[in-house]
């Protein structure tokens, strides 16, 4: 729900209290307007995601990985993955703004100490989850829904841009153009098109060049939506659909 609040910055005006002038506006004044927002739900009950921003070396400590908590829960003793690799491990302890943490709750930006993983085992763009419920593991490929905001020619199969999907950064390949969607209608407009250009919506089969995480937007969304950079500018936008995930080798 969208709510348009009139203000004054310069006055004051309607910010912190009614003002008294705007006789016409019978709405909250935007402290009111703010206070009245509901946090929006957070996936507690879904299996661990956690996409690491970066790993730490910390004398005294050890390794210490970061990231947000996209979904599910962290405590301690817990033993996670690191996908797309197979390095696991037990979670030690867990800081948020240089205080200990019972556990990690989605939204939360945290910082985790892990035994016996180096600096050199994990690295930025890694997924975290729980060893023990549907962990994270490295896709062969996924079916991405993109509209195609930016490009100077005609897209074939086989172009390979660079995704930033989550907190990772890895070129994949276009493998097969499935079909081009009208964006108006969202109906198929054309099956297994020749190309695709500037402004068009379409469904694409992608591989990635290097091993990596994603999954489909219905289920996690933060790690089902992406952008397509190339050229040094954002080519396309869009979502996963599904994922053809590699087996977990994890046992």
């Amino acid at each position: 729900m969208f709510r348009f609040v009139p203000i004054s910055g310069w006055a004051g005006d309607n910010m912190t209290e009614k003002s008294p002038n705007m006789p016409w506006y019978n709405g909250p004044y935007l402290l009111e307007a703010l206070d009245s927002l509901q946090p929006p739900k957070r996936p507690f009950d879904k299996p661990l995601r956690l996409p690491l921003q970066d790993v730490y070396k910390i004398n005294g400590i050890g390794t210490v990985p970061v990231g947000r908590v996209e979904s599910g829960t962290m405590k301690p003793g817990m033993i996670v993955n690191f996908a797309p690799s197979t390095v696991t491990a037990e979670v030690k302890s867990i800081e948020m703004h240089h205080e200990s943490l019972p556990e990690a709750l989605p939204g939360d930006n945290i910082g985790f100490n892990v035994k016996n993983v180096s600096t050199a085992d994990v690295k930025r763009g890694y997924v975290v989850g729980d060893t023990k419920r549907d962990p994270p593991v490295e896709c062969a490929s996924f079916t991405a829904q993109m509209i195609i905001s930016n490009h100077p020619g005609k897209i074939h199969a086989g172009y390979q841009p660079v995704f930033d999907c989550h907190t990772a950064h890895i070129a994949c390949k276009f493998d097969k153009l499935i079909q081009r969607i009208d964006r108006r209608h969202g109906k198929k407009a054309t099956e297994n098109p020749e190309y695709i250009q500037k402004d068009d919506a379409a469904i694409v089969e992608v591989v990635p060049s290097k091993p990596l995480v994603v999954e489909s937007f219905q289920e996690y969304p933060p790690l089902g939506r992406f952008a397509i950079r190339d050229m040094k500018q954002t080519v396309a936008v869009g979502v996963i659909r599904s994922v053809n995930k590699k087996p977990n080798p994890i046992k």
